[in-house]
């Protein structure tokens, strides 16, 4: 039976319909809370008569003994006994003579207001965890306003006004649970609730004002957090700067002849691959050659220039797609060739070489990645001029092809990261990739909406 809302009678999982009045008279029975009620004051609570005529008692009894009937038939329906269990009659002496009483006489989960108060109740009493349990469990036995349809009657007001400051305790108790748990993120939906629901209980306003404060110092730069479904991977971005990711493996794009050396002709000291030499070896690009020289050795090569043709730079060819693990301490850094240098040494990509390249890329990170996570930065907006895709389409083209490859390695690694420069931001659409990743989950990971064969 269900007074969390609209009054409700459910037999075997089914409602049962009864008539306007009885519902009413059972409505101020349950107000009762187990206590017994006389007929006079049944009648006069239910039917609120305006005037009292003479020699109206026995029909007012009448009355009240018929919708008691019906009320029994209706509990009859869960089996033979139930009704004559639930709704008992008394006799009360009284000055005016014996009247008769009645009650009912619900078991704790027959009453779902009665689950929720036992539920609330342990609650109170219980470590953070089981109390989280519970206080979901009661809210969710929630539908609107207590006794709705009779709430503003005198007899419903104690019952409803006690079960709203219950519920209202509840979320208080739900929200310091979720803290005391560490989950700001779970604490934050109840305390917007609880807000909304009271604009002015400053305290309300207060805890959503010191929980959004704590969730914004927790996530630092983080602007987007999704975890898979049904998988340990989490894909993340984050505003910053992807050699700041101390953590995490990195990936750098690079050309199909693997430059190192920064010169401000053949690779931008501005770049990522002029930072990785600056950042991860104090400037010294022969190491890092040494270190993409003995990783190549795992690839053909497909061909070498002449010096005639191309005067600067290295002059092996590899494979567009091939990505090198290069160790650096006790991580790795993914040396990926997505883009063609040209003689004239000027990088050039295409959708479908990125596509390919990343591709490839997960499939090394699976082998040499240890199941860190892996930090990347919007490859393919930089010197590459890949201009036939925005941000935002670069953006989903790395998300897309890192979950479509969860498909056939569920532990690629177990955060992708891809860190965003102040300005790629503000080209971006986040909220586009959120709904991508959602659609991930309900699809399960699959290629997406950017049209990049």
């Amino acid at each position: 039976m269900s007074v969390l809302g609209p009054v409700r009678l459910d037999v075997n999982g089914a409602a049962v319909h009864l008539t306007p009045l009885t519902a009413r008279l059972l409505a101020r029975l349950i107000a009762a809370d187990g206590e017994a009620v006389t007929a006079r004051r049944l009648y006069r609570d239910v039917w609120r008569p305006t005037v009292d005529l003479p020699h109206q008692d026995l029909r007012n009894r009448n009355e009240v003994q018929k919708r008691i009937v019906e009320l029994r038939r209706a509990f009859e329906q869960a089996g033979p006994g139930h009704g004559a269990r639930i709704v008992h009659t008394g006799q009360l002496p009284t000055a005016r003579g014996v009247e008769s009483t009645y009650r009912l006489d619900l078991s704790e989960d027959e009453l779902d207001s009665a689950e929720f108060t036992r539920l609330v109740g342990d609650a109170l009493s219980a470590a953070p965890a089981s109390a989280v349990r519970l206080l979901a469990d009661a809210l969710r036995l929630w539908h609107g306003r207590p006794l709705t349809g009779v709430q503003d009657e005198e007899f419903a007001r104690a019952p409803a006004r006690r079960l709203t400051q219950l519920r209202e305790t509840a979320l208080r108790e739900l929200i310091a649970g979720h803290i005391a748990l560490g989950r700001y993120d779970l604490a934050l939906p109840v305390a917007e609730q609880n807000a909304r629901e009271r604009p002015d209980d400053p305290e309300a306003a207060a805890t959503l004002a010191r929980l959004g404060a704590r969730l914004r110092e927790r996530h630092g730069d983080e602007l987007l957090r999704h975890t898979l479904r049904g998988l340990r991977v989490d894909v993340v971005v984050v505003r910053g700067d992807l050699f700041d990711q101390d953590d995490a493996n990195l990936v750098v794009g690079f050309s199909d002849t693997f430059d190192t050396f920064a010169d401000d002709v053949v690779i931008s000291r501005e770049s990522v691959q002029g930072q990785l030499v600056d950042r991860l070896f104090e400037g010294r690009h022969r190491v890092l050659d040494d270190k993409l020289r003995r990783g190549l050795k795992e690839f053909t090569p497909l061909a070498t220039e002449s010096v005639r043709d191309k005067r600067r730079g290295r002059r092996t060819r590899y494979p567009i797609g091939t990505a090198v693990a290069v160790p650096v301490g006790k991580r790795r850094v993914f040396a990926l060739a997505y883009s063609r240098l040209g003689n004239d040494l000027r990088a050039r990509s295409a959708p479908a070489d990125l596509r390919f390249s990343l591709e490839r890329l997960w499939t090394s990170v699976a082998l040499h990645g240890l199941f860190k996570p892996v930090a990347i930065p919007l490859i393919g907006a930089g010197l590459s001029r890949l201009v036939e895709l925005d941000r935002t389409q670069l953006l989903l083209l790395i998300v897309e092809t890192f979950t479509h490859s969860l498909r056939h390695d569920p532990a690629v690694c177990s955060e992708l990261r891809v860190v965003l420069r102040a300005d790629d931001l503000e080209r971006t659409d986040l909220p586009a990739v959120e709904a991508f990743l959602r659609g991930v989950d309900e699809r399960g990971p699959a290629l997406g909406p950017t049209g990049v064969a």
